[in-house]
């Protein structure tokens, strides 16, 4: 490698700039002064260069050199990943530690992935096979829950001249050799990817099958597709950091990446703790397995936040390309953004609305951008693998028109807004239904109609969604004239919505029978409300007061159902259809 040099003239916070370096390529990752700290070009006027650097740089100098590695920021990809904690330029948290202790320590280089640990690979390609990039070449058994197929990296194609042996093996150690125009070139089992950079796909899917997450609110309301992007805003307290611990817990997702990006250290700590005591619902075996934590808290160098996404969103795609389905929890982009308006501060940059770069909606754009369904592989076989991005977002005060909030309404088609109040009153998950949207809905309804056999899904959600949002419509009314003053019509659409916002989007995480529900009961407890309402209905049009209706026992049965009946006797639900008639027919008697 012809190794380049430069020299520090100036310092600002992160932003180091560097003469002499006109030989360097804009994004080359560079190594700064006697500690080595790493950095990236992100600017360059001739011979000087505007260097992003991810670590401090208190007591750098002027005069000091600046080394060129020849390549841009980049993550090593290959066995080893899984139950890793990152932090934002993929340095694993442990080993870090056992260098420098509690606190990281500023130039250390340590081995993204161990170069020292031994795997058993089991070779699929064959000499003479002709390849292309995403090609499995063999499997490595990463984890319990995991067979981690080798793949040949994107760029590389040709035809195999040599094929090591099943065996015992690391990481270094020369796998396959391919020979094609440029010559012969050696494969490892891993290899280098940059961040920034999306890795290709051989083509993009339709978005229609729901990212299933056992979270009635969700999936039944505001879905969100596999493949897809979703926004989770809300204010301090109000349950953004649970929603995606269970979203990470029982989503139907493969594999999880979750990039905490900025958030406080005790929060993160509480992720690092719980996750690897949490165990899989459908194996039994610990989350960390399908796992990989990418930590950097907002005592961490900014700039590394920065880069954090880039990292999780790279090392997403990577199990992707093997035809998985991944699920990249990231909280928060708030703070993400914030660290690109202290750079661009830095940077002396015009700034825009409430001091946030220019280019803030084009970041965000290019991150989620990179969720998607797609079609994967090489010559030799296609799959289907998927990474859907599920974004929270922290806006001061709970202010919805902030600029990082409403730049993420625009890219994604799924936004789940948390209400305080709803946190207040012990209403979880605490989306608010009147706020909150999804596109997919009428992507994923033929999965529903084939899920829900008999039950006409997008149907049945026209009418709950109609149902709360006359509710929300005659709240207004009640709170000048009371209850008592509306016709009993419409103190039925009141029942009725209590009954929805209780009954179904209301969820207990701690109880066995109601932290996950599956399709079928999902649809057999909405179909009992809707029941409900339409036989209410018919009594009231023969003259029987509403208020009689709220006194009987079958309404805290139907509340009840959703804990008193386990996902496995789903069915037992549409018993309570017959109970109900009965009990409105002995009204009417």
């Amino acid at each position: 490698m012809n190794i380049k040099h430069g020299k520090v003239i100036r310092i600002n916070g992160p932003a180091v700039y560097a003469d002499e370096t006109g030989a360097m390529n804009m994004g080359d990752q560079v190594l700064i002064g006697e500690l080595e700290l790493t950095g990236e070009i992100i600017r360059q006027d001739g011979d000087i260069s505007t260097i992003q650097v991810y670590e401090d740089t208190t007591g750098v100098k002027p005069g000091e050199e600046v080394v060129g590695t020849n390549e841009p920021l980049s993550v090593e990809l290959g066995p080893g990943l899984l139950s890793s904690i990152y932090d934002g330029i993929q340095r694993p948290l442990d080993k870090i530690h056992e260098i420098s202790g509690s606190f990281i320590g500023r130039g250390i280089s340590v081995p993204k992935i161990s170069k020292e640990k031994i795997w058993h690979f089991i070779p699929v390609a064959k000499k003479g096979d002709v390849v292309s990039g995403n090609d499995i070449l063999g499997t490595v058994q990463e984890t319990e829950l995991l067979n981690h197929k080798i793949l040949v990296p994107p760029k590389v194609s040709g035809t195999i001249t040599e094929m090591i042996d099943e065996g015992d093996y690391t990481v270094e150690e020369i796998i396959a050799k391919v020979s094609n125009d440029k010559g012969e070139q050696e494969l490892k089992m891993y290899h280098k990817w940059a961040v920034r950079i999306p890795r290709p796909v051989v083509q993009r899917l339709e978005p229609n099958i729901p990212l299933f997450t056992g979270q009635r609110v969700i999936d039944f309301f505001f879905t969100i597709a596999r493949g897809g992007t979703a926004a989770i805003p809300g204010g301090f307290g109000t349950g953004k950091t649970v929603t995606q611990h269970q979203l990470a817990k029982y989503s139907d997702a493969n594999l999880i990446v979750y990039i905490g990006c900025g958030e406080r250290g005790n929060e993160m700590t509480q992720v690092l703790q719980e996750f690897p005591e949490l165990k899989d619902p459908k194996t039994g075996l610990p989350l960390m397995d399908r796992t990989v934590l990418i930590a950097n808290t907002s005592n961490m160098p900014v700039t590394a936040r920065e880069a954090s996404i880039y990292t999780g969103i790279t090392i997403a795609e990577y199990y992707r390309d093997m035809g998985l389905h991944i699920a990249i929890m990231a909280d928060s982009t708030s703070r993400w953004a914030e660290a690109l308006r202290e750079i661009s501060g830095r940077l002396e940059e015009m700034p825009a609305e409430e001091g946030y770069p220019a280019y803030l909606a084009s970041r965000l754009a290019e991150f989620y951008e990179r969720a998607g369904r797609a079609e994967v592989g090489g010559k030799i076989e296609k799959r289907e693998g998927s990474v859907s991005v599920i974004g929270a977002v922290s806006p001061q005060g709970g202010d919805f028109s902030e600029p990082v909030t409403q730049h993420t309404k625009r890219f994604v088609r799924a936004f789940w807004a948390l209400d305080k109040s709803l946190a207040g009153a012990r209403h979880f998950p605490s989306i608010n239904w009147n706020n909150s949207y999804s596109e997919y809905v009428s992507d994923v309804a033929e999965w529903w109609k084939k899920e829900g056999g008999d039950f006409n899904y997008q149907e049945m959600r026209e009418r709950a969604m109609t149902i709360l949002q006359e509710e929300n419509r005659l709240e207004q009314v009640v709170k000048l004239v009371g209850p008592d003053a509306l016709p009993d019509r419409q103190r039925l659409i009141l029942t009725t919505a209590k009954l929805i916002k209780e009954a179904f989007l209301q969820q207990n995480a701690f109880h066995d029978n109601d932290v996950y529900c599956t399709p079928e009961k999902q649809l057999r407890m909405m179909d009992v409300i809707l029941h409900f309402h339409d036989e209410a209905g018919k009594i009231i049009a023969k003259g029987v007061p509403c208020v009689q209706l709220l006194s009987l026992d079958i309404i805290p049965r139907i509340i009840r159902m959703k804990t008193d009946v386990p996902c496995d006797k789903a069915a037992d639900i549409s018993k309570l259809k017959d109970e109900i008639d009965y009990v409105l027919g002995d009204l009417v008697k």
